[in-house]
């Protein structure tokens, strides 16, 4: 796969896979089951988006591959070997930006570098190639404050790819932006997709952002999370969210997600009457 600096790097993805996965949050009001029996896999390289219901697990399957927490039973493993723990092989980017506010762009993406023990010119090198590729260039000395919510997360995304990590677990990164600055965001990820073939799993509620984005999507199940379906379409790249192809395809997934909406609806009423 192509690197961020053009170069082919021998290893730059990693192959992600969930074992019979399960994991019971406990708290003083009780325990919790997020997922039950979940399993999947993600291929070297591969853009696979996640879909459910509110509730359904689909945050905590990626802090387990974040190794930000433990299956109480399975396993999830890269390449082969089970994740017990963090790594600068996988990066997680969240919803709302973490970005230090007493730093400007540049600084920002190139700070983990710094921990890295990278020298300060080979850091600031780096990270103008990902403010490049993220279309930030221009914008290297600017501060938090001065940044939209859609340059917000694209320094995030650039922050992340300076690392040049092999996976990237994203989890809803677009859902408090407009719709226009989304769709830009859609256009831009999957042409740095293509450019430096990651293994991206992506968390969504939105039906239609799963199939502009992903190679595969999977739908999960109500809690305790499962995977009910896999969709495998097949539609060229690069997509908008007014192609015909998607609408047709989101029909088909809408009326399975459904049902798991309204099975999760009609349990947490359920709750409420006891």
């Amino acid at each position: 796969c192509l690197g961020i600096s053009g170069q082919r790097p021998p290893e730059c993805t990693m192959r992600l896979e969930a074992q019979d996965v399960s994991k019971c949050f406990r708290t003083r009001r009780g325990a919790t089951q997020a997922l039950e029996g979940a399993s999947f896999q993600v291929a070297s390289g591969e853009f696979v988006c996640i879909l459910g219901p509110s509730g359904c697990g689909k945050s905590t399957m990626l802090s387990l591959f974040a190794g930000l927490e433990q299956p109480n039973s399975g396993r999830v493993l890269g390449d082969g070997k089970v994740l017990t723990g963090p790594g600068s092989d996988r990066v997680v980017i969240f919803q709302e930006a973490a970005l230090f506010p007493w730093l400007n762009v540049v600084d920002n993406v190139a700070f983990g570098l710094q921990l890295t023990g990278m020298g300060r010119k080979q850091r600031r090198q780096r990270a103008l190639e990902v403010l490049r590729l993220v279309h930030l260039d221009r914008f290297e000395t600017a501060y938090i404050h001065e940044l939209s919510g859609g340059m917000k997360q694209r320094t995030e995304l650039a922050r992340a790819l300076a690392m040049e990590p092999k996976v990237l677990l994203m989890d809803e990164p677009f859902a408090a932006l407009d719709a226009q600055t989304r769709d830009i965001l859609h256009t831009e990820l999957q042409h740095i997709w293509l450019r430096t073939h990651k293994t991206i799993l992506f968390v969504t509620h939105n039906v239609r952002e799963a199939l502009v984005l992903g190679d595969r999507v999977l739908l999960m199940t109500s809690r305790p999370g499962s995977i009910k379906r896999e969709y495998d379409f097949n539609i060229p790249r690069p997509r908008a969210m007014e192609d015909h192809a998607l609408v047709d395809a989101a029909r088909v997934i809408l009326a399975d997600l459904r049902v798991e909406v309204t099975k999760e609806r009609e349990e947490r009423y359920a709750q409420l009457a006891d």
